[in-house]
């Protein structure tokens, strides 16, 4: 039997298998995407001290979100509480690294050629707040459990999409390799609704909210960036820096040495 802390894990049931069985396979996922993208010589541990705080907070998250099913899991309920006041604070500095790491990027002119560099300005920041906006209301259900697990894990299907760009093969997938990983993450709650109905026999209304706000994070983010709105943003962003000397919606010709990220 399976163990945390040297205590047996409790067998879950209903709702509480799926979640945690799906907490699992998301944190596989996510270390599985970094850790090829460093074995493969794309990724450094050279980067500056913005990426590192970055990896810190968003990999904290990680964890904090499988050791909350976990702790659900098997019962632990105060422990997931006194957690759970940490994560609602936690989001702050994810919110605030993902924006700052995301403008220096394209302000360096440093965004993977594979991205257009207005939708990369776009959809990061978009993401990173559609994620704080389905985890804020999963915190303000935390009442309304069937709510608050299916809103959290929305949230958390959308910090999926880093991760599936480094496992996908993102270069033969331009023009469409934002909107390609995106779609692989939007199969994860899918699939919580799928099994909603196999177990009960319908698809709780907390799914709709939650797929809803992913999608219009995408919509939000493709209108933005074909939009006059989108372009004098890139222009303000990279005002005076080397990446206001390329196209906002042109791709970059791929490196003549091997592609490694973080290094600017």
């Amino acid at each position: 039997m399976a163990t945390v802390a040297g205590r047996p894990l409790a067998p879950a049931t209903g709702d509480e298998r799926f979640f945690l069985r799906a907490a699992i396979l998301m944190t596989v996922i996510i270390i599985g995407g970094f850790s090829f993208q460093y074995l493969m010589g794309r990724s450094t541990f050279g980067a500056p001290p913005r990426v590192h705080l970055h990896a810190f907070f968003f990999m904290g998250w990680v964890g904090i979100y499988l050791l909350q099913n976990i702790f659900v899991a098997t019962g632990r309920m105060h422990l997931h509480r006194r957690l759970g006041w940490i994560a609602a604070f936690w989001i702050i500095p994810m919110v605030f690294m993902g924006c700052f790491v995301t403008a220096v990027m394209v302000r360096n002119g440093t965004v993977p050629f594979f991205f257009r560099p207005l939708q990369f300005l776009v959809f990061d920041p978009v993401t990173v707040f559609a994620f704080a906006g389905l985890t804020i209301a999963a915190v303000r259900l935390r009442k309304r459990t069937e709510w608050h697990r299916r809103l959290h894990f929305c949230g958390m299907s959308l910090l999926l999409g880093p991760a599936f760009g480094r496992l996908l093969p993102m270069p033969l997938l331009q023009p469409w390799a934002w909107e390609a990983a995106f779609a692989v993450c939007m199969l994860f709650p899918i699939a919580g609704a799928i099994a909603d109905i196999r177990r009960s026999g319908r698809v709780h209304p907390a799914w709709n909210w939650g797929m809803g706000t992913m999608v219009a994070a995408f919509v939000l983010t493709e209108v933005i960036t074909y939009s006059p709105a989108g372009r004098s943003l890139y222009l303000e962003v990279t005002r005076g820096s080397p990446g206001a000397s390329l196209a906002p919606l042109d791709f970059a010709p791929p490196p003549s040495t091997p592609l490694v990220t973080g290094r600017k």
